[in-house]
């Protein structure tokens, strides 16, 4: 009954009956996502009755209420095929903005439109085959990154770059001639970089470091938004950098990677969106080639180092599981680098477990990532290695008993996914330079199995790849404890009672007696085996 209304309206109404009647519809169905099929037809005609006015000329107020309504129909897949036509796709990319013109986006009073259109365009493509093919036929993919470079430092218009993005994250999943396009045709990797950097709000104080405020406000949720949805089409266009990695890109990935070190050391609005935004963060650092990573950790700046902090010096002797880790004033130090970054990547990690769940999609880029840069970069591998698998002293309970980052991988290593307790096995591997030995002094031989079978090592060794030669030092108390940790559970176990310590005099003579009886009737049988034998 209210597309029935709604169609006579647009279809014999002048522009104000038109707005008041879909405004309603819009405004009653805001939260329809399934439609009943019996009025399939009338909402057919409706979609094509509000192209039919947005041709015209009509208010500002009356195209936003049309395409409101248009958003909200284009849910429907299988209304879409018989409306999704050129002309049609066309009628949105002209009120987008997405046009060949060099218009400015000056009018604050278009950008309503500007965003909705942009709306529209998303469901619609996303739910149709057929506004695909034509994304490719319009070459909408330029047409964002145009509108895109209009709205670059624009903070007022969040919005439409928030859809922009979002629709060019859409396109560039569903096309891989697309990502391709974005990334060499229309410089998309600088372009979506400066997009992030424009939603951070970066100072550069070095070629790849950013200035950072611990104390200042949190992205506003626009800005978070914005973030986010440039993130996931990045890593679109990246997800198979690390194959065709060319040195000549080598800055413009550092300087992504310097501008996602910013990302994580950053805030939004709420936990949840902070979370998103460092998940995202960290799915991209993934596609970033390994040898670009090094940037996540910089030196100390001169006002870091003059910071009163507690230094090496000043531990005490027996403290070696600080070793050359301290606290400065919300920033992580490990040999003069500034690790904040890796410490943000290896809390993430760790709520990642503690969630329990979803270890598949949530934990393992955050695992893979920290296992490559540990493989690749010395000092992020020590300041883990501190960090995860501190020097050994109580021994007394199994690896995987504890609540530590150590005793929670541990965990993982005989988790009922193949996949994760693959991850989590290697990590912990790299973290121990990839020696068996000191692999089992943390983990046990019964955890580590897996893996040590996978690799060849059951019999001992180390892996493939080359580590410094640094050595391990074991605490006193791992010492003392070491010949009495039973090497497949990894943990201290009390010598057992010897039970003859316990019997009489008669209870041990029996008990004699009992094992001589057994090993006359053993000896009686091998000598009946072998006689049947001989005369056989």
């Amino acid at each position: 009954m209210d597309e029935e209304r709604a169609l006579y309206i647009v279809r014999a109404g002048e522009a104000g009956a038109i707005e008041r009647v879909l405004r309603d519809y819009s405004d009653k169905h805001r939260a329809t996502f399934k439609f009943e099929s019996t009025d399939e037809d009338k909402r057919k005609k409706l979609c094509e009755g509000i192209f039919k006015v947005l041709v015209k000329d009509v208010p500002t107020t009356c195209q936003v209420s049309c395409l409101e309504v248009l958003r909200i129909l284009s849910r429907d897949k299988k209304i879409l095929v018989p409306v999704t036509t050129k002309e049609n796709m066309q009628i949105l990319l002209r009120l987008a903005k997405l046009t060949e013109s060099d218009d400015s986006l000056e009018k604050v009073s278009e950008f309503p439109v500007i965003v909705e259109s942009l709306k529209c365009l998303c469901n619609i493509v996303f739910n149709s085959q057929m506004a695909q093919q034509l994304s490719l036929e319009l070459n909408l993919a330029a047409k964002l990154c145009n509108l895109l470079r209009k709205c670059k430092d624009r903070k007022f218009i969040n919005d439409i770059k928030c859809f922009d993005l979002r629709l060019l994250f859409l396109l560039s999943l569903l096309h891989t001639d697309i990502r391709s396009q974005l990334r060499y045709e229309l410089q998309g990797l600088q372009l979506l970089t400066q997009i992030l950097e424009s939603a951070f709000s970066i100072k550069w104080t070095d070629e790849y470091e950013s200035a950072i405020d611990h104390n200042g406000p949190p992205l506003s949720p626009q800005e978070t938004d914005c973030a986010i949805e440039a993130l996931k089409a990045l890593f679109n266009v990246t997800v198979d950098s690390w194959k065709v990695h060319k040195e000549s890109d080598s800055h413009q990935f550092r300087v992504m990677a310097a501008v996602l070190r910013h990302c994580l050391l950053i805030v939004g609005p709420t936990e949840d969106k902070t979370e998103e935004l460092h998940s995202n963060a960290v799915n991209l650092l993934s596609n970033v080639p390994v040898s670009c990573l090094d940037v996540l950790i910089c030196p100390l700046t001169h006002e870091e180092t003059a910071q009163e902090a507690t230094t090496l010096d000043e531990l005490p002797s027996d403290k070696t599981a600080e070793k050359e880790t301290v606290l400065k004033n919300n920033t992580m130090e490990y040999n003069g680098m500034n690790m904040e970054a890796i410490h943000v990547l290896l809390n993430f990690m760790e709520k990642r477990i503690d969630k329990g769940s979803s270890y598949r999609e949530g934990l393992t880029p955050v695992l893979s990532l920290l296992t490559e840069c540990s493989r690749a970069h010395r000092n992020i591998r020590k300041f883990l290695k501190d960090q995860v698998l501190p020097p050994l002293r109580d021994v007394t309970n199994r690896p995987e008993v504890g609540s530590t980052v150590r005793n929670k991988l541990v965990r993982l290593m005989t988790h009922v996914d193949l996949g994760v307790k693959q991850i989590a096995a290697e990590f912990l591997f790299v973290l121990c330079k990839e020696r068996v030995d000191s692999l089992l002094k943390y983990t046990g031989y019964g955890n580590a199995a897996g893996l040590l079978a996978a690799r060849g090592l059951l019999a001992g060794g180390r892996g493939d790849n080359w580590y410094s030669e640094d050595e391990d030092t074991d605490t006193e108390e791992y010492k003392n404890a070491k010949p009495n940790i039973n090497l497949i559970t990894g943990h201290l176990e009390e010598p057992m009672p010897n039970p003859i310590d316990e019997m009489t005099e008669e209870q041990k003579e029996y008990e004699a007696m009992k094992l001589v009886n057994m090993l006359d009737k053993l000896s009686r049988r091998a000598d009946v085996k072998d006689l049947h034998q001989d005369g056989g």
